[in-house]
């Protein structure tokens, strides 16, 4: 087992070895690389905002409801609904659902070309294949995904406010003080940070299984499958180091 995971590792790096050579020509390049942020960004922002503001409502009930001690102040709902988001949810949450969305995307989209022969068709007549097919959908995951980061952080906290303001389970002016309180700016960098390093490991390693994907359309099945199981445990992986080395 060791050594597959070694002989894995290994094919990888080399993998991404031939995705960032220098693009031949960078009109392409760039072209392509709004083509993937449409693709691969752009479409995520309707389930990350929804998923966000439910849950950003659901930790202002629950962290609300559990509060029972009359000695602390509720102003703390606010402080600890904006600490969970911003931490953990909004980077490693929405990565865990970018696993499925987006890794299925990229990995059964270069698994198709890989069996119906058209990566075949671009290396026989020279052109770098991994480069021209993986190097834009890496660059605009990592590059851009800390922007999905922001969006989910803005929109869990004002799922918040909307319960506030409908059930009335807190005052208003109290959340908004509780969000205001202590913040740490750190947090903001370190989860966008996280969120990058998580979306570069989804977008190159759903790259890498499709890019080899073999045995017909069950064959790009498997490479999807195996690239979210994959893909979501090295997010957990990573996680715990990156909190280590940065937050400890």
């Amino acid at each position: 087992m060791i050594r597959r995971f070694l002989e894995a590792a290994g094919s990888w790096c080399l993998f991404l070895r031939m995705v960032f050579r220098r693009p031949e020509k960078w009109k392409i390049f760039w072209k392509q690389f709004v083509i993937e942020t449409d693709k691969l960004i752009l479409s995520s922002i309707i389930i990350v905002g929804v998923i966000s503001v439910f849950i950003g409502g659901v930790l202002v009930i629950q962290t609300a409801s559990n509060m029972s001690n009359p000695m602390l102040d509720r102003m703390l709902v606010g402080y600890m609904v904006r600490e969970t988001l911003v931490l953990e949810f909004c980077s490693t949450v929405v990565a865990l659902i970018l696993a499925g969305k987006m890794g299925s995307n990229i990995a059964s989209e270069i698994g198709s070309m890989r069996i119906s022969g058209q990566i075949d068709a671009m290396d026989m007549m020279g052109v770098n294949s991994a480069g021209f097919l993986v190097l834009p959908k890496v660059m605009s995951a990592t590059l851009l995904s800390p922007l999905l980061m922001l969006f989910s952080f803005a929109l869990g906290i004002f799922g918040g406010w909307c319960v506030v303001e409908m059930t009335e389970i807190i005052p208003a002016a109290k959340y908004i003080a509780g969000l205001k309180y202590a913040y740490n700016g750190f947090y903001v960098f370190y989860s966008g940070f996280k969120m990058a390093l998580f979306c570069f490991l989804i977008s190159s390693i759903s790259a890498y299984n499709g890019y080899y994907a073999e045995g017909g359309s069950l064959g790009v099945g498997a490479s999807s499958t195996r690239s979210i199981v994959v893909t979501s445990i090295l997010i957990l992986l990573f996680d715990l180091i990156v909190t280590q080395l940065m937050l400890y």
